[in-house]
């Protein structure tokens, strides 16, 4: 059965998210799996045949400092690379592609701060340090028990970084917006603040996730504010598809 989560927020409205379940989630980390085996093999493919390719050059006499050195050296970047791939590779992609990684991506998984905010690089960072330690504790076994008894689906990781792995919901607009009532180059906004500005990108990032009377009243509330400012009227557009539009166009 699939579990919900209800968010209120600062302006006293419920989002409402579906948690990711464990089957998605860890169908996703075995994509992401594959794609990593697959980055390696070609890694390691490539390095043979550069060293194939390489002329055959006579080696020192074993037992040698130097010889040593650079052993340890590319002993350690080989096992560097090895970390930043299977690990690296979680915190880049959750970190810079809004909490999914390709996995994530195909299965329509995401993941996010406790209530409903965007993953930072901190977050991301904590959640992935501790899945060294989830790996190692039977490859993901104590994990799975933990996200099946927890109410809000989380592993280890999620509760260390207060995060949450939810279904992916978008926004489809009902009717195409006109602009006939707008004038100039980009003449949307006077003096629109900053709260304001930042006001108008929370609710379009999040109206999906609203029930519907609680969208029509928080959009009326923002707008009522926001309109006055305009260089347009933009009368024939209902509240929320305003803010939704607004949030398209940079509000310089």
């Amino acid at each position: 059965m699939e579990r919900t989560l209800d968010v209120a927020t600062g302006e006293s409205v419920a989002f409402r998210y579906e948690l990711a379940g464990l089957g998605s989630r860890f169908y996703a980390v075995f994509i992401d799996m594959a794609v990593q085996f697959a980055i390696l093999t070609a890694f390691v493919l490539l390095l043979a045949w550069i060293g194939s390719a390489l002329p055959a050059v006579k080696a020192p006499a074993p037992g040698g400092s130097l010889e040593k050195i650079a052993s340890g050296i590319v002993l350690g970047l080989v096992v560097f690379a090895v970390f930043m791939l299977f690990f690296g590779y979680f915190i880049l992609f959750e970190w810079r592609w809004g909490g999914r990684t390709p996995g994530k991506r195909l299965l329509g998984i995401r993941v996010v701060r406790d209530g409903g905010f965007p993953l930072d690089f901190t977050s991301a960072v904590v959640r992935n340090v501790v899945r060294i330690l989830e790996v190692g504790l039977g490859f993901y076994v104590v994990s799975a028990a933990v996200t099946l008894l927890s109410p809000e689906n989380k592993r280890l990781g999620d509760m260390a970084a207060g995060t949450l792995v939810v279904r992916d919901e978008r926004y489809e607009r009902a009717k195409p917006v006109a602009l006939e009532e707008a004038s100039g180059d980009d003449p949307l906004v006077r003096d629109l603040s900053e709260p304001e500005r930042e006001l108008i990108r929370r609710f379009a990032a999040r109206s999906a996730s609203l029930r519907p009377e609680a969208r029509t009243a928080l959009a009326r509330t923002i707008a009522e504010s926001i309109r006055p400012k305009l260089a347009a009227s933009f009368a024939h557009l209902d509240d929320d598809e305003l803010l939704v539009f607004l949030a398209q166009k940079p509000l310089a």
